[in-house]
């Protein structure tokens, strides 16, 4: 196999005049900040120097991945799901990225060598008149020149040994600064098994770069070629997967601009938002602000008031007793010092004083009471267009003022009626909160209590429903603070629901008994003959169809037949079961 020397793809290949290179991101280390050494590229495609590689810290992993798996994005989640084994290796982690580098057996120095690193380091030194390169040769002095066919940096005194020797004496050397505007003037890559030898072959069989004592040795058996021969096969592999990639790229530029743009309609979002919270907010607190100052107004009102009452009170009271004191003290005097003359002489006076006294009418207690409750949770009303809640209340609760507007009228099934709560005034409570305690028990079974529901209206009325389950007379207790309301206990008869007709529905009773003389109707028409029932147009006749047996018209009605007796009216209130 003859050996093809063609250049290798873009080694030397010049960049239009003006045309940067890059940014520091391609010559300096992500984590020393200075220009790379030796730099190591990781699975994540990220580059950093080996000296920095080995001062992080490594960790063992247990790698639950497939033999072939992607080490350049530990759990992400465009990573494929492949068969599980367990392995244990040492790992690091990007600097860039955090991904999971698992070390390969040699260590951070096994790892590839990013040689377009190296390359742009060297540019990049070329900017600056070459400092920081020194000599390949002899590693001590600065660079001057570079060897084009050795792919050398030299200083002057290893160019001229260079120059002087036989097999180097044609190699054509360039200065330094004729380089700059090249794209590409990295050193030769060699061979890590024979590094005096330069990596110019590749073995397909172990698919990577190989140098020529390599094909003759360990790969004697395996198809190789020079890396210009095979470039244009692997180039096109990695050509198809780059435009396999680029739309994911710009898939994701898009979807990184949408989120920045969402991001921004966020803020603003929030912004206004919390705008309308703050002016929601204020006018909320100023509100309630104003309420709160109306409340203490309130109060302060009402203790003027009942302290003007009790003073008022007190000072009627203390003139009343000084009254008494004086019409006491006086007659005690009189009876005890005075002779019998001047008794009779004033008896009159004192009489008619000690009278007017004992006639005086006035109240051992005070006239108002300390009754003074704050109700947070009863609404009371709009402030600035904000519902507010929270008012003052003084009214008490007299059991013996609350009564039924609402009298119990017959129902299907459930009976109710309405509890009206009144203070001692007898105002309306106009609030709810009371304990109201109610109790509907049989008359004959006082073990089976009815169930009962008390719904407060929280207006000052209660909605009491009950269901009894059989007929008879029930009594119903109604308290209030352990005291019975007006009209407790009081007693309800419950007769059976809709009792059913026992005649028939007819237009008379001549055409329903098919003409009976002895059949007779509850209307109380009759005919002309001895007939006892009614007819049409005869006397007695309503004039409309109706119940034979109790003389209603409504075909749904309930019978009043009462079994030919005239019950007396019931005192008791009834509901239907």
């Amino acid at each position: 196999m003859s050996e093809n020397r063609k250049p290798l793809l873009g080694i030397v290949s010049k960049l239009p005049s003006g045309t940067a290179l890059g940014n520091s991101g391609k010559t300096h280390c992500p984590l020393c900040l200075g220009l790379f050494k030796a730099p190591r590229l990781l699975p994540c495609l990220h580059t950093v120097c080996t000296t920095c590689l080995e001062q992080l810290e490594p960790f063992s992993v247990v790698d639950i991945r497939g033999g072939d798996s992607d080490t350049s994005s530990e759990g992400s989640i465009f990573q494929e799901l492949k068969p599980r084994s367990l392995q244990s290796q040492i790992g690091i982690l990007c600097p860039v990225c955090d991904a999971q580098v698992d070390l390969p057996m040699g260590g951070v120095k096994a790892l590839t060598i990013d040689h377009l690193a190296v390359n742009d380091v060297m540019l990049e030194s070329l900017r600056g008149e070459g400092q920081g390169l020194v000599c390949d040769l002899c590693n001590d002095r600065e660079v001057e020149k570079r060897c084009q066919t050795c792919k050398a940096n030299l200083c002057h005194f290893c160019c001229q040994a260079h120059r002087r020797q036989k097999k180097t004496t044609y190699h054509t050397m360039v200065d330094l600064k004729d380089l700059k505007g090249y794209s590409r003037i990295g050193k030769p890559i060699l061979c890590p098994v024979h590094p005096a030898e330069e990596l110019r072959l590749f073995c397909e069989f172990c698919d990577r770069p190989v140098c020529r004592d390599c094909v003759v040795g360990e790969h004697r058996e395996h198809p190789c070629d020079f890396t210009s021969n095979v470039i244009h096969k692997h180039g096109d592999s990695v050509r198809e997967l780059l435009k396999g990639t680029q739309p994911h790229v710009e898939a994701l530029e898009e979807a990184l601009a949408q989120i920045h743009i969402m991001n921004s309609a966020l803020q603003k979002r929030v912004e206004a938002v919390a705008a309308d919270v703050r002016t929601f907010s204020e006018g909320y607190i100023k509100a309630i602000e104003e309420h709160r100052d109306k409340l203490l107004k309130q109060l302060e009102d009402i203790r003027a008031q009942k302290e003007n009452s009790l003073q008022l009170q007190k000072a009627q009271l203390e003139q009343l007793l000084a009254d008494m004191r004086t019409g006491v003290e006086f007659t005690e005097h009189l009876l005890t010092s005075g002779s019998d003359l001047e008794i009779l002489i004033t008896k009159g006076v004192v009489v008619e004083r000690l009278r007017k006294l004992n006639k005086v009418q006035y109240s051992a207690r005070p006239g108002v009471n300390d009754k003074i409750r704050f109700c947070p949770q009863e609404k009371a009303g709009q402030c600035h267009g904000y519902e507010i809640y929270g008012t003052i209340n003084t009214k008490e609760l007299d059991p013996a003022k609350c009564a039924f507007p609402i009298d119990i009228e017959r129902a299907k099934q459930t009976a109710s009626f309405t509890l009206l709560c009144k203070d001692a005034a007898g105002e309306i409570m106009g609030r709810g909160g009371d304990n109201v305690q109610v109790a509907i028990v049989p008359k004959d079974k006082k073990d089976s209590p009815v169930r009962t529901v008390v719904q407060d209206n929280k207006d000052g009325t209660y909605y009491i429903s009950y269901t009894p389950k059989e007929p008879g007379v029930y009594t119903v207790w109604v308290c209030i603070k352990e005291q019975h309301v007006q009209g407790s206990p009081f007693t309800v008869t419950v007769r059976r629901k809709h009792r059913p007709h026992s005649g028939v529905f007819h237009c008379c009773t001549f055409c329903s008994s098919g003409g009976q003389k002895t059949a007779r109707c509850a209307c109380g028409g009759t005919m002309p003959g001895g007939y006892l029932g009614c007819g049409h147009g005869h006397k007695g006749h309503p004039g409309h169809p109706h119940w034979s047996c109790c003389g209603k018209f409504n075909e749904k009605s309930e019978c009043t037949w009462t079994g030919g007796q005239s019950a007396p009216r019931s005192l008791l209130r009834t509901v239907a079961l």
